[in-house]
């Protein structure tokens, strides 16, 4: 085998390559996508059950933290469905671009940041009740 030949297929080699690392991180960047809107979903539950239902168990407890817990859970659910969303087309534009985009982190810290106050108030509402 010639030298040219050697080069040749080692070219096509590493665009495979490249071509099979796009579609793994666009797959990666899809599956994370959805769990992005399997945690949102969930808050929305959570916003449901704690802003609804868990104020009509006991009549007794006041219903207005409840409610107000119940908005901010549902807040917290439509934002991570939104980051999810946005973030995967950031990858797919990226990638389309031949870069890799970093993760927003003030974005991130948002979110980590909403998640912590939330289940502080989740707690503050289990002491108070």
């Amino acid at each position: 085998m010639s030298e040219h030949q050697d080069k040749q297929r080692s070219g096509e080699a590493s665009r495979e390559e490249a071509v099979d690392a796009t579609r793994r991180t666009l797959l990666a960047s899809e599956r994370t996508e959805l769990a992005w809107w399997r945690t949102g979903l969930t808050a929305l539950a959570v916003a449901l059950a704690v802003g609804r239902i868990v104020p009509g168990l006991d009549s007794s407890s006041q219903r207005w933290p409840y409610v107000v817990a119940g908005i901010c859970f549902a807040l917290y659910g439509v934002a991570v469905l939104l980051y999810g969303s946005v973030r995967r087309g950031a990858v797919e534009r990226a990638l389309a671009a031949g870069r890799f985009p970093s993760p927003p982190r003030l974005a991130h810290s948002a979110l980590a940041a909403g998640g912590v106050l939330l289940g502080l108030l989740t707690v503050v509402l289990i002491l108070l009740d």
